[in-house]
């Protein structure tokens, strides 16, 4: 067995599902004048997705409970594959609608079992870094993907993206064919009753909690980021391309530094980057009218943002014990939810004329609200434990 080339096969699955998750955004002028709706219609396309990964991250993993977890990345990335050949094909709204959902699907699935896949592949003190490499394919897709994706909808259509979104699909899928094996057993098929007993833990939920709540103050910035770069620290439009490059980093050393430090200390990383990214949001009002400092600061959103997310899944993970799918897959559906509700707070307060600055401090309350959740959830190790840490801390 060849770890690393099969952590490499999961994320390159991931790269090309992070790729599709976030460059409809680019490339919404074009889909929206070739399929004759109004731009605020096209952004349905956007919402279609998310719904999709919040409904089919639980539903898969539950009715492949049984099923061989290879088997079930391979079946989840071929749903992804057909989905965007499909897309290509179609030239009516609707479709791309019920395409764009279908697409999503797979989405969350694929992160909890390619996580669970991946650690497994590991020795128990290196976990932390291998779930980060597996997600690393969703930061790498913000610096490299989306723009490539962008540009090539820019130039010859938007069908054409989503052709090149398939054929990532296709290797990546090739790949998880040649080089991941069957992990622990008969490539160890989880049981549906031990997945959902998980669940029972008040520390999950807490958790699933700080995803949901925690992780919408990320998004109530990054969601209004273009006005606020452009409207307030004054960049010019186009400078946007190589500011979101800046972001993309930010997650991609975040991740890595995350990861790398989960496999030290699963709680205190959490604890460390969630307060980071509270100062850094609570920062964001003071340095919005400077462009030097604006773009530091998103770079330190970014990256203390994702930088928190290997220890939320490690956690996971650790409380999850033998049946961590489900439970790791419901942290992608509760990361898409964040999402949502950071754009809703966000716009609302915009709306009650606050100014766009503004979501900053909304978003730095969400973040503390989701640290005291997961302080909650370490102390509840500490009670039922007396004094001694909990696994993986």
């Amino acid at each position: 067995m060849r770890p690393r080339l099969a952590l490499l096969a999961l994320t390159l699955g991931t790269f090309a599902i992070g790729t599709t998750e976030f460059v409809v955004m680019g490339i919404l002028p074009e889909l929206a004048g070739d399929l004759d709706v109004s731009l605020s219609s096209a952004g349905s396309v956007v919402s279609a997705y998310a719904f999709g990964v919040v409904v089919g991250a639980p539903l898969l993993v539950a009715a492949f409970a049984n099923v061989p977890r290879k088997r079930v990345l391979l079946t989840l990335l071929t749903v992804f594959v057909a989905g965007h050949v499909l897309l290509v094909v179609v030239d009516s709204y609707p479709w791309v609608l019920v395409l764009r959902f279908a697409c999503g699907l797979p989405h969350g699935a694929y992160f909890g079992v390619a996580s669970v896949v991946g650690a497994k592949l590991v020795p128990a003190h290196r976990q932390g870094r291998a779930i980060a490499l597996v997600l690393l394919g969703l930061t790498v897709a913000n610096i490299v993907g989306v723009p490539a994706g962008t540009a090539v909808g820019q130039r010859f259509g938007w069908r054409a993206t989503f052709l090149l979104v398939a054929v990532i699909g296709a290797l990546a899928l090739a790949a998880v064919l040649r080089w991941v094996p069957a992990v622990g057993g008969a490539d160890a098929p989880s049981n549906l009753r031990a997945e959902l007993r998980a669940f029972k833990d008040p520390k999950v939920l807490l958790v699933i909690a700080v995803v949901t709540i925690g992780f919408s103050g990320l998004f109530s910035c990054f969601t209004y980021i273009t006005p606020m770069m452009t409207e307030v620290a004054g960049y010019p439009a186009g400078a946007m391309t190589w500011l979101l490059a800046i972001f993309g980093a930010g997650f991609t050393v975040g991740n890595l530094l995350g990861g790398w430090l989960t496999d030290r200390a699963v709680l205190p990383t959490l604890y460390g980057f969630l307060t980071l990214l509270a100062a850094a949001l609570f920062a964001f009002p003071f340095s919005a009218d400077n462009k030097a400092a604006a773009a530091i600061n998103l770079f330190l959103v970014g990256m203390s943002s994702f930088a928190a997310e290997p220890p939320v899944q490690k956690r996971l993970l650790d409380l999850a014990g033998s049946a961590p799918t489900l439970v790791s897959a419901t942290n992608q559906s509760a990361f898409n939810t964040a999402n949502a509700l950071g754009a809703l707070i966000g716009g609302q307060v915009i709306a009650a004329g606050y100014g766009l600055t503004s979501t900053n401090w909304a978003g730095g309350v969400l973040v503390l609200i989701g640290l005291a959740l997961a302080v909650l959830s370490g102390l509840l190790d500490r009670s039922r434990r007396g004094a001694k840490p909990p696994a993986g801390v």
